[in-house]
């Protein structure tokens, strides 16, 4: 039993014998006592008062005095109005930090049997990645470790948008305009040589725009009639009718695009265990519309098109079929749904797509409940907001869109600059230095980017995220490089803390059970971030562990404690912390420095 669950149980006990109450334990919550207040636990006592027939203040009391007579861990209390601070007896965290030093499988709960498929990055085959794709790929692929961590199998999977008229816009200005340039005569990643041939498609789009507007068409006939957008409209029905010339070039596109897309993956440091392409899932759910129908959970207009009625779901209705039978995006989304499901038999399904489309997930949930599936209660949106920049901060490359790859050279070059400036890189040659302002770099743009609730609108500071001090990547790596310089020092002088025997230890400080409170919260915070699908819950625990063993550390200079045991504990429990930030940076999918 740990320390919460058993002060529970006695405050449970409290009430039944003091007020003759049987108080269930999910009706217990204990919270952290704030910073101003003694104590480690705070228990509040307002919503008992009709229990106990008492004042907040003598409520409190008697649970008080009860819990320190009766219950081992509470050493104390105070009573601030109808707050009951509890403060434990300090050697209880000498026995709770050997539980978590004996722990080999740090930051991994047991397995739950239940398989969760998380969908990320969804990139367009006609364009490189973006800054929003950062967000996206970098809460996918946390979100993902993290509910690993909770016990789920997991798979990573990238639906690929590679057909539409816009990767046919691509394709038309490729062979109109492109001289036969390929990645390699062109020194460009794929990606951003397909990007260059849709813009190019746009600017002389509009060229001939203003061309038919000046020879009488209005604007929207101008829109409509523009050569290139024909011509384009003409390459996509030649694509579904599976025209050769059309489908080679396709492919061969989607191929330099794809090579492009993974050395951008490579260096963001995701990766994916299942990939689906809308080539083959675009024709999906055409069945699952016709089973709705039978159902009576879809209704036919007199035009012949297909809707779903959700207005008692607090929507409208929503068109899941055309008249001429051809699809829609949700059409193409329930056949994909349930192709995931009989892939991989998962009873949960995250999908980590921007806020701009939470209406049209929230239809798609609802369809898939309604019709009965058995995954139906496990889709989950996860909606993130966008991304924005300072002014006049990062270039990019059309003036309008950051480009990712730019973005994170620039992060990388930033770290590198930063770094030599505070003298941090003394002894690295030039290999080493490479990788540490990479390591840096990275870490700096994904922990900026995660910190934040995934809902909210977020300003990304270049500038800000590659600081040493504050909420910032940099900090925690540099707080596990500090410790792991003080691990190589404890080795050398010949400190075994891995084999030392803590328990004649009689009395700890008051910054050494603060440290081993934090790190006893891991898993917990764990728990938590997978159960709001956030990061920043994570993330936000990781900072206030490296700032609390900093604090440690500058209360309690180890190597000037002449107790060997003492010394020893405190070895450990630097090992310890760094353990903890090791794995949770990784569940953020960033690397920590062994030194700086």
């Amino acid at each position: 039993m740990n320390i919460q669950e058993s002060i529970h149980n006695g405050i449970q006990l409290a009430f039944q014998n003091i007020f003759n109450h049987d108080l269930p334990l999910d009706q217990i919550s204990l919270a952290p006592t704030r910073k101003e207040f003694e104590g480690t636990y705070t228990f509040v006592v307002f919503p008992y008062l009709k229990v106990s027939k008492a004042t907040p203040e003598a409520t409190a009391t008697l649970i008080g005095e009860y819990l320190k007579e009766n219950v081992a861990e509470v050493a104390g209390f105070n009573v601030v109005k109808g707050f009951l601070n509890l403060e434990l007896n300090n050697m209880i965290w000498v026995d709770v930090f050997r539980k978590l030093f004996a722990n080999e499988n740090i930051g991994q709960l047991p397995s739950n049997g239940q398989k969760v498929m998380v969908e990320y990055s969804s990139p367009n085959t006609n364009k490189p990645l973006h800054l929003g794709h950062l967000r996206n790929n970098f809460l996918g692929f946390s979100v993902a470790n993290i509910l690993e961590a909770n016990g789920y199998e997991v798979i990573k999977a990238n639906l690929v948008n590679d057909r539409g008229i816009h990767i046919c816009k691509s394709m038309v200005a490729y062979q109109h305009y492109a001289n036969g340039e390929t990645p390699e005569s062109s020194g460009l990643k794929g990606d951003h040589l397909a990007g260059k041939y849709y813009v190019i498609f746009d600017q002389e789009y509009k060229k001939q725009i203003a061309e038919l507007r000046e020879k009488g068409q209005t604007e929207d006939e101008a829109k409509k009639n523009a050569p290139l957008l024909l011509e384009a409209q003409d390459m996509l029905r030649k694509w579904e009718a599976n025209d050769e010339e059309v489908v080679s070039l396709w492919k061969q596109m989607n191929a330099w695009v794809y090579a492009g897309f993974e050395k951008t993956y490579l260096r963001m440091g995701v990766s994916f265990d299942k990939y689906y392409y809308e080539s083959d899932t675009y024709l999906l759910g055409k069945d699952i519309v016709t089973e709705g129908l039978e159902k009576g959970v879809f209704f036919k207009k007199e035009n012949g098109s297909i809707w779903v009625d959700l207005t008692e779901e607090g929507l409208d209705e929503k068109l899941v079929l055309r008249g001429d039978g051809t699809s829609v995006y949700i059409t193409q989304d329930m056949g994909t749904a349930d192709l995931k499901y009989d892939d991989f038999g998962i009873s949960k399904s995250v999908y980590v797509v921007g806020n701009e489309q939470d209406y049209h997930f929230d239809v798609l949930f609802k369809i898939m409940r309604k019709l009965g599936r058995p995954y139906g209660e496990g889709l989950y949106h996860l909606s993130y907001g966008m991304v924005d920049l300072p002014t006049g901060k990062m270039k990019s490359r059309e003036g309008t869109v950051v480009d990712a790859d730019d973005l994170m050279q620039e992060m990388i070059d930033t770290a590198a600059q930063h770094t030599k400036e505070l003298g941090k890189i003394d002894g690295f040659n030039e290999e080493q230095a490479a990788e540490l302002y990479e390591t840096l770099g990275m870490g700096a743009l994904k922990y900026f980017l995660l910190k934040v609730d995934p809902k909210k609108r977020m300003l990304f500071n270049p500038q800000e995220s590659i600081e040493f001090q504050g909420n910032t990547g940099p900090f925690i790596q540099y707080s596990h490089a500090r410790i792991a310089s003080i691990l190589r020092k404890a080795e050398q002088i010949g400190v075994d803390y891995k084999q030392a025997d803590f328990s004649t230890i009689s009395t700890i400080e008051e910054s050494e059970s603060s440290l081993i409170y934090l790190l006893n919260d891991f898993e917990k915070k764990i728990s938590q971030a997978g159960l709001d699908y956030s990061p920043a819950v994570l993330a936000q625990y990781l900072f206030d562990l490296a700032k609390e063993y900093n604090r440690f550390y500058a209360d309690l200079p180890i190597f000037l404690e002449n107790d060997p045991t003492i010394l020893s504990f405190r070895v450990a429990l630097s090992a310890h912390t760094a353990k903890t930030l090791k794995r949770g940076m990784q569940l953020l999918g960033i690397t920590v420095p062994d030194r700086m």
